[in-house]
């Protein structure tokens, strides 16, 4: 067996943000520590912080009065930040600059008296927490077949936005059909989907080609860990997406296959790392890296904790 090890995977700038953040927080803090929603969408990382007494809530009101609250790296609406005033919460805000971009876009868009059609996928953290900056201007479609039901009028003042986290390829398919049904619409300067995002993408694209099989380290609700499998499965490989090795079936694999390891921006590389064992020690697997692009992006800790940090 050869294993291909893609490069980048794993975490992006904004996930390495918001575990740090949450880190800092707990240190400084101590628990019972709230974060509104899961920090990122990870399994093993949501089970190691609940061991460190970290409480997931998914309703503000579940935070006691005066509590410490961190808002997760998809961001959040409005209406949290008000309740989380309303109810005295310490919040510290993790949301991913990259999606808080998407959030000033929507802004911005709305008081300048558009409607606003983003392109995600309904009930995501990210969308909820997007849609809740504009509510009464924005609409939501995920696929082109959604904008074909849309029923604005033809000469509506319209501006698009996208979740970060989607498939680049689906993302400019629901686009391109916005722009032929509604030729006026109007986005924002630079593409939302994140620059992570579409690194992982690109290196499977790149890199599908020469193996057989492809592995994805992610969770089953990481948006940006399911486009991976997509894409692959896409190009015509069978695709397994799991959290961790205790998942890994050596009856998806022959002797012969060359493999592709990949993993989500959301998933750590110790579960990557303990599968390219699991192969090796079952196949006698070798490991080649590729390295599709190199990435240099961080982000500062939330303003809240940057003192704390030192």
């Amino acid at each position: 067996m050869k294993i291909i090890l893609a490069n980048p995977r794993g975490f992006c700038a904004g996930v390495n943000m918001a575990i740090s953040a949450l880190e800092t927080a707990l240190a400084h803090y101590g628990s019972p520590l709230y974060v509104y929603h899961e920090i990122v969408h990870n399994r093993p990382i949501v089970e190691r912080f609940q061991k460190l007494g970290v409480v997931f809530v998914n309703d503000i009101s579940e935070v006691p009065n005066g509590g410490t609250v961190l808002y997760s790296a998809h961001g959040v609406s409005p209406v949290i930040r008000q309740h989380s005033q309303q109810r005295n919460l310490r919040a510290i805000d993790a949301t991913c600059p990259l999606v808080t971009k998407v959030h000033k876009e929507a802004i911005k868009f709305a008081k300048e008296g558009y409607t606003i059609v983003l392109v995600g996928h309904e009930g995501h953290d990210e969308v909820i927490g997007t849609m809740g900056e504009a509510p009464a201007s924005m609409v939501l479609v995920e696929d082109a077949a959604d904008v074909a039901k849309l029923t604005l009028p033809a000469d509506a003042k319209l501006a698009f936005l996208t979740q970060t986290t989607l498939s680049v390829d689906e993302a400019k398919s629901v686009i391109d059909a916005l722009k032929q049904k509604y030729p006026q619409i109007v986005g924002p300067n630079k593409d939302d989907i994140c620059y992570a995002t579409q690194n992982r993408q690109d290196a499977v694209k790149q890199l599908v080609g020469e193996v057989d099989k492809v592995l994805v380290l992610g969770s089953q609700n990481s948006s940006n860990s399911q486009r991976l499998a997509e894409l692959a499965r896409t190009n015509g490989r069978p695709a397994y997406l799991i959290d961790r090795v205790g998942e890994l079936k050596d009856e998806w694999f022959a002797p012969t296959d060359t493999v592709l390891v990949t993993a989500g921006a959301s998933a750590p590389e110790e579960h990557v790392q303990d599968c390219i064992e699991h192969l090796r020690a079952t196949f006698g697997a070798t490991v080649e890296t590729r390295v599709v692009r190199e990435e240099d992006v961080s982000f500062p800790l939330p303003r809240e904790l940057r003192v704390l940090a030192g």
